[in-house]
């Protein structure tokens, strides 16, 4: 596999763009260092971290994890922290920025389709599985929010992954195709067909039709979405952990896309071990309850309730996000 160096643009004084707190601001010898990287995906250009424990020796062993951001996000925010995290516990760590996102390529911009972000894991796996020290049969795979029941859609195809986590999953399919806990239920045809004559209106005019950008929100609107994880996200993106490259907005004809798409369809097809964390106080708590009973190829499972948690909250509440990091130690062992 063929990577090369790469360095971020200076973002609030971190080199790396780094947004999450206590990040990594420079590489030091003896500690968790940081090793920005581009490589090429389907000919795009993909551009990734990857994090190395602290006195990181390239003869030794070390088992690595692949890390899938949420949807919206890039590297930078709460997949940085828990790649930063694990590293800290010993792992070789990878988080990318999807396809069509971020510093990564692809045109148009702020794409969601589900082939391409479950190929973006399956490329994230390709690189790391090549990395100097890394044991090839022991990668293991952590998916955030939507990048959750991306990394489950791997899971079920791609056996390189040796153990598949989740946290806070968010089954993106299902809220684009029946609205968060079926609000749109009825409306699904309906919305089909005026997604075909978005498309069509494109191809005729040239202009391309995007969803409603967060960042474009108004506060007063922000701060008082009826949706708990909407309005916790709106404070993550917008102002708490905003990143210039972290975009809410998708091109509405992947709706076609993500509404014929379902991650926890094939759950059955996961033999790996499996562990999926979510908040008690998450609004999205029932899209993983969902997926783990679905979840009967697998005799090594386990759903795991971080108590008083919401949604947002796994990002980067520093209790939240250990409790999160312990758990998911204890399970890659």
């Amino acid at each position: 596999m063929m990577y090369k160096d790469r360095r971020t643009k200076s973002y609030k004084g971190n080199q790396y763009g780094l947004v999450y707190k206590n990040a990594i601001k420079e590489n030091k010898e003896g500690k968790v260092n940081i090793h920005p990287i581009t490589y090429e995906l389907n000919g795009i250009k993909v551009a990734a971290n990857i994090y190395t424990p602290a006195f990181y020796n390239e003869n030794k062993n070390y088992s690595a994890v692949v890390i899938a951001h949420p949807n919206g996000a890039v590297k930078e925010q709460a997949a940085g922290l828990y790649a930063e995290k694990l590293a800290e516990n010993g792992y070789i760590t990878i988080v990318a920025d999807a396809m069509y996102t971020g510093e990564s390529g692809g045109e148009p911009r702020n794409q969601d389709i589900p082939y391409y972000r479950i190929e973006d894991i399956r490329g994230m796996i390709d690189v790391i599985s090549v990395y100097p020290g890394v044991n090839h049969s022991h990668i293991y795979a952590l998916g955030i929010c939507g990048g959750g029941g991306y990394t489950l859609s791997a899971a079920q195809m791609d056996k390189r992954i040796q153990k598949v986590a989740t946290v806070s999953m968010f089954n993106t399919g299902s809220v684009r195709r029946e609205g968060f806990q079926n609000s749109q239920a009825n409306t699904i045809l309906e919305r089909l067909h005026d997604i075909a004559q978005i498309r069509q209106k494109e191809i005729q005019s040239g202009d391309l039709t995007y969803n409603a950008n967060m960042s474009d929100m108004d506060p007063e609107v922000g701060h008082h979405l009826p949706i708990v994880m909407y309005r916790e996200g709106y404070e993550y993106y917008v102002e708490t952990h905003a990143h210039p490259h972290s975009q809410s907005r998708f091109l509405q004809r992947n709706l076609m896309d993500l509404m014929v798409y379902d991650p926890i369809q094939f759950m059955y097809l996961i033999d790996q071990p499996l562990l999926m964390i979510v908040g008690s106080d998450a609004d999205t708590q029932y899209m993983s309850e969902d997926a783990f009973q679905l979840a009967i190829g697998t005799k090594n499972k386990e759903l795991y309730y971080i108590q008083g948690a919401t949604h947002v909250q796994t990002y980067y509440v520093p209790s939240i996000v250990d409790e999160a990091i312990h758990k998911l130690v204890e399970f890659y062992k």
